[in-house]
């Protein structure tokens, strides 16, 4: 005798928060190698967690949301690079959930629907250990869509006000978490709920949710106004330039984007198979909504992946959506009943199988561990030469490199559980026993480096005010106002430490002109590798006068 579908869905629910707190979780059991850039996320939520705003003590160009929660997670467990892990586990937890509020609300049977949710969790959010923005604000939208859909499903108006209000909240975060993808989810919440009062005939819940949104962007923006914000946060104006190509967008779509044209052609057949006409699509509002959902996401995905190009992966985030809503079709034609466990089961499989990549890599190492071999070896144990997929090429080596192998764990609270290069953190050492360093209560530093977390750790005060960027990437963070500014109190000797890393291949992640100024007035006393490997590399030199 078979489960009734009551305890069934009991049973699903509990493993949809089992998924999403599990996976989200993985990362609080392991350590980790300094991840490139993490710098801006550490120093964004050290700044605020010391009571600093942005645009009124640094200047950005992106928002001040990004940094929300990391700069809680710093005030709850220390300034830490490990603080930032945990910052992520509670946001992936949230992401997971927002995501399962969506499916529920647009009629997903609870066995897709655990589907989905292991599918977003294991292609979205498991292998997004460290806080990042074009992360992040992807969930700040997909929690305000979630109270978004809840106020176009529910029948009382007071609660729908409210949803909705809740709902512009969460987009002005994704806003102001960052621009592109954030403005995006406002114009497709407006999309969504135009649908939805132009199918009701009232209008009343596009007025509530524009009117808010106006009005918390007001509040956000009004009190940073005579900080230079207009100047700072980047909408495409001067200093800034614009990310936004239509040619690019296009030509990215046609050329590479075979997953987003292979949904779009799965779709368009399911509809034309499904629906007689439009009009009996527009009438079905659930239906409508799904769909507008899965098509904007899918629209999203294909303009992010261009104006937010790093990591390549930021926009990964649409097959959940894609595949769910096209499995929910199928079922609806054909009369599935993707509640029963053996429909589960096999779904369950079939992701995982689909995203073993993700989760493989981390078996394969203890699998390695546990049935040690070489298949790199070029001479076989007769002394002959062995040609195979791992040996046709010969790799040389390139000794100015750091292998992840080499990498070590520094003593110094701020850096727990993250590994770097030994030169690294040997170089951190030195500069910790500094003379001047253990002798100077109010040292001046300029830190033009990825080791923002010694802010900490040696201490010194960060410079704070309207003029100082958060970071130094020249055309992005700063510009040549900034870079003039600190070429000025560089010759003038204001500072009696100066960190700057200098990376060669990436176009003025640290400025060139910068560090040509420190050449001429300053003293070059150590240099060792910055914590990062491969093509973008670089070195870290310490100056004083």
């Amino acid at each position: 005798m078979g489960i009734n579908l009551g305890v069934r869905k009991k049973y699903f629910l509990l493993a949809e928060l089992v998924i999403i707190v599990l996976l989200a979780c993985v990362p609080l059991f392991f350590t980790f190698p300094y991840r490139v850039n993490i710098f801006l996320s550490w120093e964004g939520a050290y700044r605020m967690s010391n009571g600093q705003l942005p645009f009124r003590d640094f200047g950005i160009p992106l928002g001040g949301m990004y940094w929300l929660i990391p700069a809680i997670f710093f005030k709850i467990f220390g300034a830490q690079m490990i603080s930032l892990i945990k910052a992520q586990v509670f946001i992936n937890i949230i992401s997971g959930l927002a995501f399962r509020s969506i499916l529920k609300t647009c009629g997903v049977q609870p066995g897709l629907r655990l589907g989905g949710v292991l599918l977003y969790c294991i292609s979205f959010s498991f292998f997004n250990f460290w806080p990042w923005y074009n992360h992040t604000v992807i969930v700040f939208e997909f929690v305000g869509l979630a109270f978004l859909f809840k106020a176009v499903t529910t029948q009382s108006f007071k609660t729908s006000s409210a949803w909705l209000v809740v709902s512009a909240f969460f987009i002005c975060c994704s806003f102001f978490t960052k621009q592109d993808a954030g403005g995006m989810a406002f114009m497709f919440s407006f999309l969504l709920l135009f649908y939805s009062c132009l199918r009701n005939k009232k209008w009343i819940q596009l007025l509530i949710f524009t009117g808010t949104f106006a009005i918390i962007l007001f509040l956000f923006v009004a009190p940073f106004l005579k900080y230079g914000f207009g100047y700072w946060f980047n909408h495409g104006q001067a200093p800034h330039s614009s990310r936004i190509s239509a040619f690019e967008i296009v030509d990215e779509f046609f050329s590479n984007s075979q997953w987003l044209r292979f949904y779009l052609f799965f779709i368009g057949i399911i509809l034309m198979i499904r629906f007689r006409s439009l009009k009996e699509l527009w009438l079905q509002k659930i239906e409508m909504l799904f769909l507008i959902l899965t098509l904007g996401i899918l629209g999203e995905a294909a303009i992010f992946q261009v104006t937010s190009y790093t990591p390549p992966d930021n926009n990964i985030f649409f097959h959940s959506f894609a595949i769910v809503y096209i499995l929910y079709s199928l079922s609806q034609m054909l009369k599935v009943d993707m509640n029963k466990i053996k429909m589960v089961i096999v779904c369950s499989i079939g992701i995982l199988l689909w995203w073993s990549n993700v989760y493989w890599k981390y078996i394969q190492r203890m699998a390695e561990r546990a049935f040690p071999h070489n298949d790199e070896a070029l001479i076989s144990a007769t002394g002959e030469n062995i040609v195979n997929r791992k040996t046709f090429m010969l790799n040389s080596v390139d000794t100015t490199d750091a292998p992840r192998s080499g990498w070590v764990f520094s003593n110094l609270k701020s850096f727990e559980k993250i590994y770097m290069p030994a030169s690294t953190v040997a170089g951190i050492d030195r500069i910790i026993k500094m003379e001047m360093v253990k002798t100077r209560k109010n040292l001046s530093v300029l830190n033009m480096s990825e080791l923002t977390p010694l802010a900490n750790e040696i201490p010194y005060q960060l410079e704070k005010g309207p003029a100082y960027p958060l970071w130094y990437h020249l055309g992005v963070g700063m510009f040549n106002k900034q870079a003039e500014m600190f070429e000025k109190k560089i010759a003038n000797k204001e500072y009696d430490l100066v960190l700057f890393e200098f990376v060669p291949k990436l176009n003025n992640f640290y400025p060139f002109r910068v560090r040509d100024t420190l050449l001429n007035h300053y003293n070059k006393v150590d240099s060792f590798l910055a914590p990062r490997s491969g093509d973008t590399r670089g070195i870290i030199e310490v100056y004083i006068k």
